[in-house]
């Protein structure tokens, strides 16, 4: 009798346990913002990240997810925070323990931006995740010979590629969407326009010597256009060359100027100096109009992304800025 009672309880453990796990799914939904949002701050494919999580955490089942928030399987080496032990390729291996999973994903990305031989990674086209997968492997972040094989087949099984180019993955939506990597989707084609820098975005102040709104982004000056103003007046009140005025916003000719928009007053960089790694594209924007917002040159930010200056971009591509 009290074999039978000990049998019934280890199963009911186990069935409870059960319960508790969660799905592949369930886990995609729950924490796909973080994934996103480290491949905005550090440049790292948001397929990547997830597919590494669902990998390593066994779709965040395994111990060192659950009592350590440890959703990549990252090790002790160089860290003085809490620790975890687990039996891994040996007993009781030392593992990093965080107060939640949004600090565990933010500790992969530091972990593989701040390591040299993950470097050449970040020179891989952001949609390139076979190549990041393969380099992953290649750079030994796993000993299964077969770890890069393991993350494509996951992201192309669960459409985590459709992170990468801003959808927002909900099953629902995704059962009729074909991979864009099967057949090479054309190029919209997008007409430039003169848009500049929305100036409600960023703290500016009056200067008192001449009235002017002015303000930086990307540490770079620029200031607010009043009705009236045109280039050529512009010019004239900064006391600044025409052509020079006209270079700094990456234009040929003058266009027309409108009340509040904003015009940069000396050289953009040629990067992005506040953090910013991507942007995605959104309907009607031109490399131009992105140059503009972020306060990057123009014909850098064709360098950045390789390619020819005219070259056309369409929505949801996702533009490196530095």
């Amino acid at each position: 009798m009290r074999r039978i009672f000990c049998l019934l309880t280890v199963l009911a453990v186990g069935l409870e346990a059960m319960a508790q796990r969660i799905s592949r799914e369930e886990y995609i939904v729950n924490y796909k913002g973080f994934a996103v949002g480290q491949m905005e701050r550090f440049g790292i494919p948001a397929s990547i990240t997830m597919a590494q999580a669902l990998l390593e955490s066994d779709n965040g089942n395994s111990r060192l997810a659950r009592e350590g928030n440890n959703h990549f399987g990252i090790k002790c080496r160089d860290w003085t925070g809490a620790t975890i032990t687990h039996t891994d390729d040996r007993a009781d291996e030392c593992f990093r323990k965080y107060d939640g999973p949004e600090q565990s994903y933010t500790d992969h990305s530091e972990f593989l931006d701040n390591s040299p031989r993950y470097n050449f990674l970040f020179e891989l086209d952001p949609f390139d995740y076979r190549g990041w997968a393969e380099g992953l492997r290649q750079a030994g972040y796993a000993t299964d010979p077969n770890y890069g094989q393991a993350l494509i087949r996951i992201i192309e099984e669960n459409k985590l590629f459709e992170l990468d180019r801003g959808a927002n993955l909900t099953y629902e939506a995704l059962t009729e969407t074909e991979n864009p990597f099967a057949v090479e989707a054309p190029a919209v084609s997008v007409q430039p326009v003169g848009a500049l820098i929305d100036a409600d975005a960023y703290q500016v102040s009056i200067d008192p010597a001449t009235g002017l709104s002015l303000g930086k982004n990307n540490g770079v000056p620029y200031m607010i256009v009043r009705q009236g103003d045109s280039f050529a007046s512009l010019a004239r009140d900064l006391r600044i060359n025409y052509s020079s005025l006209l270079r700094y916003n990456d234009l040929a000719t003058a266009i027309p100027l409108h009340d509040g928009d904003a015009i940069y007053i000396n050289k953009k960089k040629k990067r992005s100096e506040d953090g910013s790694i991507l942007h995605a594209v959104h309907e009607g924007e031109t490399m131009h109009s992105i140059s503009q917002k972020y306060g990057i040159r123009l014909s850098n930010l064709y360098r950045l992304n390789r390619m020819t200056p005219g070259q056309s971009i369409r929505k949801g591509q996702q533009i490196r800025l530095r």
